[in-house]
């Protein structure tokens, strides 16, 4: 007996296989892949997939596992570091979107109730597409990125209290015994849910962790999120509600990511189903027959879109450039809009003839997303150009009028790397100056040097006295935007020191011919710390790691012994003498005299004190008249005899 919907599922299969491998080699996006898939064998195409029902369900399922997925990952750690983007930039965009997408929707004679959902439809973009697209582009920690993330994380949550609102908006009248006893089931399930996330499911997972079975713990967790999002739909809730509900529990257990990778096979699996029965919906002779209107609607989504993200972006404080990239990579419309779409239609807010226009209006933008993002840099560039553009940019934060900049360092970027630059710029009594385009970033510390703005316009380097610094440290996760401030900074200063922090070795060479002087690849000194450490662990000595690193270097890319050239430098061996550095614990038992100076032990052994640790705190580089105390924990370099010595000295008092 021959299984129909199994010849359905080697059909779906087949030639996905074969159109994602060619959407592969052209770099557009797998979930266009599906889409296409699906227009092909579906109803209005070739016709080749009878069970077409069948299909629909396996679909439903997988809106279960995007759900579910989706909640999985989002934790309050991930959360709290865009927190502004997602509940500002988030809330702002959706808002803009839904009121000027209503009022047009209204205005052209559709009803109110329709041209509300409407707005809300058009709200969504594309998380799959615009993460999947900021990966390959190494744009995910980008100011911009990060912000399109915040974003897509607030749509993500807020697509289900909009769908558990799509009857309300329907008209639907609900008496109020039933609004009631439906308040009542919706605490139960609240109850239950944090019930849940608080002791039982963290219990299950433990008790069904320690076992020590992969094909328990899966079934564990598909139970969960099966048994929840049925129990949703036993109380009249939706069943997407169930499975972001299901996610949440789970996502607070330290099994969420075990959870995670057990499951997404599930959910690619399922969701390619989703996919490709949207595909199947498309009618190819209703897209023909109206493709003058639909290309008016594309243009006018795209704007509207581009436009209310760029201004939420605008409130976030970023500049123009931060404005226009985001826009654009937020432009389409998403995935959940379909799963709301098929709502819509079940509560008859939308025709089938607006449900086609909507369905080819977001598979347009979806496939012009790929290229919309590939010229958003350079179409920020050029809006740049224009007359009074520039007065769209938060105003420069002005320095401390005390501050003398000359001969200064200036740092690009003020995370992890920019952060300890200043640190020890600071330290140094080094002038420094930071540019950060992030206004969460920039501080009011009396210390801390900051200009507010973006380091690829040249009137904020100009801001920052670039023509009198000396060198500048580039310490920002954004490849092309690297480029362009090397470039601009020698262009103004041929004279300043350039040093970068990229990723990859990729970059080097590109790096190097724009004008810097160093760059230093994550990538490669990442697997040098790696081995060197694994090396160490055997007991393999020192000398021999130090020689092996530098051998690799040297055969990699040979770009950090400085070249000077037209000067000789002559040296003898001999005159090099081999120092250690140690570190060395004064007793708290000790009888170390009061008030012993770190200039009295330095010259009375011969020795260079270069930190000391006292209750976890570092002092760097302590003075002449630093006086140590009794637990202090010395950083020393010299001659291996004379810190012998030193140790002797101070063990024995």
């Amino acid at each position: 007996m021959e299984l129909i919907i199994l010849k359905d599922i080697v059909i779906i299969f087949a030639l996905s296989v074969i159109v994602l491998i060619l959407f592969h080699k052209i770099k557009i996006p797998a979930i266009l892949g599906f889409f296409l898939t699906g227009i092909v064998a579906g109803p209005h195409g070739l016709s080749l997939i009878s069970e077409v029902q069948q299909v629909e369900i396996l679909a439903e399922i997988g809106i279960i596992f995007l759900l579910f997925t989706i909640a999985l990952e989002f934790s309050l750690e991930k959360f709290s570091q865009i927190k502004r983007q997602a509940l500002i930039g988030g809330s702002l965009q959706l808002l803009f979107t839904f009121v000027i997408v209503f009022l047009i929707s209204w205005i052209l004679g559709l009803g109110v109730n329709t041209s509300i959902f409407i707005g809300f439809l058009i709200s969504f973009s594309s998380t799959a597409i615009v993460l999947r697209l900021l990966q390959d582009r190494n744009e995910i920690d980008t100011p911009h990125g990060r912000t399109s993330l915040g974003i897509l994380i607030f749509q993500d949550v807020a697509v289900v209290p909009i769908i558990l609102l799509t009857p309300i908006i329907a008209g639907n009248s609900i008496s109020s015994p039933s609004l009631l006893i439906l308040l009542l089931e919706g605490a139960g399930i609240l109850i239950f849910t944090i019930i849940s996330a608080k002791w039982l499911v963290p219990s299950l997972l433990y008790h069904v962790a320690r076992l020590k079975n992969r094909e328990l713990f899966l079934l564990t967790t598909i139970l969960i999120c099966f048994g929840i999002t049925w129990l949703t739909t036993l109380v009249g809730l939706s069943p997407a509600l169930g499975a972001f509900l299901a996610g949440l529990i789970i996502s607070n257990t330290k099994y969420a990511h075990q959870a995670l990778g057990n499951v997404i096979s599930f959910h690619d699996i399922f969701m390619s189903f989703f996919f490709v029965s949207i595909g199947m919906l498309l009618n190819i002779n209703f897209f023909f027959q109206n493709i003058a209107l639909i290309l008016l609607l594309t243009l006018g989504v795209l704007v509207i879109k581009s436009v209310t993200a760029g201004l939420a972006t605008r409130f976030l404080g970023f500049p123009l450039r931060i404005m226009v990239i985001v826009g654009l990579i937020l432009s389409q419309v998403g995935e959940f809009s379909f799963i709301l779409s098929k709502v819509g239609i079940q509560y008859g807010l939308i025709t089938l003839t607006i449900f086609q226009l909507f369905l080819s209006v977001s598979l347009l933008t979806m496939t012009l997303t790929p290229f919309l993002m590939a010229i958003s840099h350079r179409t920020s560039e050029l809006l740049h150009k224009l007359p009074l553009i520039n007065q769209l940019d938060p105003q420069i934060v002005p320095l401390k009028t005390e501050f003398k900049l000359e001969d200064h360092l200036i740092i690009i970027g003020y995370g992890v790397n920019g952060k300890n630059v200043s640190m020890a710029a600071l330290n140094s009594a080094i002038p420094y100056v930071v540019i950060e385009i992030n206004p969460e970033m920039v501080t009011d510390k009396e210390e801390e040097h900051f200009v507010y703005g973006d380091a690829t316009q040249e009137y904020v380097l100009k801001k920052a006295e670039i023509q009198k610094a000396r060198i500048m440290v580039i310490a920002i996760s954004d490849p092309l935007n690297t480029r362009k401030i090397t470039e601009l900074g020698k262009r103004i200063n041929s004279e300043l020191y350039i040093i970068i922090r990229t990723r990859y070795i990729d970059e080097i060479k590109i790096l190097k011919s724009l004008g810097a002087d160093e760059v230093i690849p994550e990538e490669f000194e990442t697997s040098v710390e790696i081995f060197s450490r694994v090396l160490d662990e055997y007991q393999v000595p020192h000398d021999e790691i130090n020689q092996f690193i530098t051998r690799l270097r040297e055969e990699n890319y040979g770009l950090f012994q400085r070249v000077i050239p037209d000067k000789k430098v002559d040296c003898d061996i001999q005159d090099f003498v081999p120092t250690e550095v140690i570190m060395i614990k004064i007793s708290t038992q000790s009888s170390l005299p009061e008030k012993t100076l770190k200039s009295e032990i330095e010259k009375k052994f011969g020795v260079k004190i270069l930190s000391i640790i006292r209750n976890q705190e570092i002092i760097n580089y302590p003075t002449e008249n630093q006086v140590l105390k009794k637990g202090d924990i010395l950083t020393v370099s010299g001659l291996p005899e004379k810190l012998s010595k030193l140790e002797n000295h101070l063990e024995n008092l």
